[in-house]
């Protein structure tokens, strides 16, 4: 049963990162959350109630504590990682780090993997979950590829086809038919993978569009925005079900131990 179905009781709730930017609105010019609707849309399409995690100053028992009160967790896109936390120099493309999100992030992805929470990373989620985990990145693709054609700018969307590989998480996700339509706006990408991580798709040139933890019930990133394309939520459903598992298995009574 997709998330879609399910009556608004069973909604499970999903945590979705956020920027934390300068914004104007009325006569206030300020520092505020900012998250575009689009992925709260394409939470609440499927059945999930989605709420909004600011960056903020983190120990890992906050992380724990955040995390516990979740039943799923989107790391969003955003600006580049620090560099520094895959220890690189910034290339001269790569935007100034914002340490507080990374941190932030950083710290609620090992709490989600420590607690088997169901992760979905988009974009700059895929890159963190990479480096959390000992991986690296390819700090600007135009020097690999040639050209823009990942990022052309201007809030312009590239897209193509994305085909995953077959007996994965996200096969099994996205069903009989193992394409989806990718928008891309990345000029950066996964370089090096960490050891526990497995790719699951690449573009014509081998840029990595897709990895999974393996040894996770529900631990998928995508290189894509998946929720600038309404018409296909699978993968937003996919994670509103696994989510929807894990607090039942949580919440359901532990059998008696006799003794």
């Amino acid at each position: 049963m997709s998330g879609s179905e399910n009556p608004a009781g069973d909604a499970p709730l999903i945590g979705i990162t956020s920027y934390l930017e300068q914004a104007r609105t009325g006569v206030w010019d300020v520092r505020a959350a900012f998250l575009p609707e689009t992925y709260i849309r394409a939470v609440t399409d499927v059945g999930g109630i989605a709420t909004v995690l600011p960056p903020q100053p983190v120990t890992p028992e906050i992380a724990r504590r955040i995390v516990g009160s979740l039943d799923g967790l989107i790391v969003a896109g955003g600006a580049d990682v620090d560099p520094r936390r895959y220890d690189q120099q910034p290339h001269e493309m790569t935007a100034a780090p914002r340490e507080d999100r990374d941190a932030f992030e950083d710290a609620l992805l090992r709490a989600a993997l420590d607690v088997e929470l169901p992760l979905l990373g988009i974009c700059r989620g895929a890159q963190m979950l990479n480096v959390a985990l000992g991986g690296d990145l390819i700090q600007h693709l135009p020097d690999r590829v040639g050209d823009d054609r990942y990022q052309l700018g201007d809030a312009e969307f590239a897209e193509i086809e994305v085909e995953v590989d077959r007996g994965t998480r996200i096969a099994e996700v996205l069903g009989e038919d193992r394409r989806a339509r990718a928008p891309l706006y990345h000029h950066q990408s996964i370089g090096r993978v960490a050891e526990p991580l497995q790719v699951t798709s690449r573009t014509a040139d081998g840029v990595i569009e897709s990895v999974e933890l393996p040894a996770a019930p529900f631990c998928i990133a995508v290189q894509w925005h998946p929720e600038e394309y309404e018409r296909d939520r699978r993968l937003f459903a996919g994670l509103v079900d696994a989510a929807r598992a894990h607090r039942d298995a949580r919440l359901s009574p532990r059998p008696e131990v006799r003794r």
